[in-house]
C-alpha cells in the first residue's frame, strides 16, 4: 500500500490513537505511518462487540437463573476463558469450572471468593450480587 492510500477513516479510536500502518514511501522504501482508523475494520469490530454484549447479557441470565455462577458473568464482562482465569487465580482449570456451577458457588469460603473478586477487580460484594459501579 502507498503513502497516500492508507484509510483515514475515523475509526472508535481515531480520536484517541492512531494505528501504525506499514507503507511504501515515494522512494519504493517500506516505512510507517499513522492512520485515524478503516471503516471496514471498525465495522468488524463493532460485530465482535456485540457478540461479546450478547455472550455478556446470557451469562447475567443464566446467574439469574441459577444455571451458572456470577463468575461466568465477570468472564464474559472481563473477555476471559477458563484457562486465564485458572492462571490468574491460581486455581486449577477443573477447580475453575466446578465453581462456575452455582450450588458451588454458594459454598464456597471469603478466601476464595477473594481471589476471584482481585482478578474481576471488583468487591467481594460485587461478585456475590452482580452489581459492578464502572469506573
Amino acid at each position: 500500500m502507498k503513502k497516500e492510500e492508507i484509510p483515514q477513516d475515523l475509526g472508535a479510536l481515531g480520536k484517541i490513537t492512531g494505528e501504525v500502518c506499514y507503507v511504501v514511501d515515494e522512494s519504493g522504501k517500506y516505512t510507517t505511518v499513522l492512520s485515524n482508523g478503516w471503516e471496514v475494520k471498525s465495522s468488524a469490530l463493532d460485530v465482535a462487540w456485540k457478540d461479546v454484549e450478547q455472550r455478556i447479557a446470557a451469562a447475567a441470565e443464566k446467574v439469574k437463573n441459577r444455571e451458572a455462577s456470577p463468575i461466568l458473568f465477570f468472564m464474559e464482562l472481563r473477555v476471559m476463558d477458563i484457562g486465564i482465569v485458572a492462571a490468574y487465580t491460581g486455581f486449577w482449570k477443573w477447580q475453575v469450572k466446578k465453581h462456575l456451577k452455582y450450588p458451588v458457588f454458594e459454598k464456597l469460603s471469603d478466601a476464595k471468593l477473594t481471589r476471584y473478586a482481585a482478578l474481576f477487580e471488583v468487591s467481594l460484594e460485587e461478585l456475590k450480587t452482580m452489581k459492578v459501579h464502572e469506573g
